[in-house]
């Protein structure tokens, strides 16, 4: 399966200039999925992080891995309860930034499902860029209804 933003901005809430993914390229069941984010020097975080030096803050880049994780999420609810729910992160463990991600990377965004119990979802996540690692974190995240 894969999505374009159009599908994304249907599943998720967020928007310019905080959605984080642009696209979908694999989802494995309730497993896996794969996202791409295109970071480009236009990102509006740039222009303060850091102006001379632009590096895409940390962060960012464990939002945009929790983005593709709550897509997964979300593709699991009945299609009629997914703009009445929400996807909050609950914990955040083991992140590490192993080089800098900078304008003109494309990220590749792996998640994989460790355990899901119930509407909490814990997931392994890893960006790649140019096949090499530059960030993975575990995720751990529930599904609510909005307040």
């Amino acid at each position: 399966m894969e999505l374009r933003i159009a599908e994304i901005m249907r599943i998720l809430p967020h928007r310019f200039p905080f959605l984080l993914i642009d696209r979908v390229v694999e989802v494995d069941g309730d497993r896996r999925i794969v996202a791409i984010k295109n970071v480009s020097i236009n990102e509006p975080f740039f222009a303060g992080h850091f102006p001379e030096v632009p590096v895409m803050p940390g962060v960012l880049v464990v939002e945009a891995m929790a983005q593709a994780g709550a897509v997964m999420g979300l593709l699991h609810c009945r299609p009629e309860t997914i703009q009445n729910s929400l996807v909050y992160f609950v914990g955040i463990d083991e992140a590490r930034f192993r080089r800098p991600i900078v304008p003109g990377d494309q990220l590749r965004i792996e998640v994989d499902v460790l355990r899901r119990k119930g509407r909490v979802w814990k997931m392994k996540a890893q960006v790649l860029v140019d096949g090499e690692l530059a960030a993975e974190a575990t995720l751990l995240s529930s599904i609510s209804e909005k307040p």
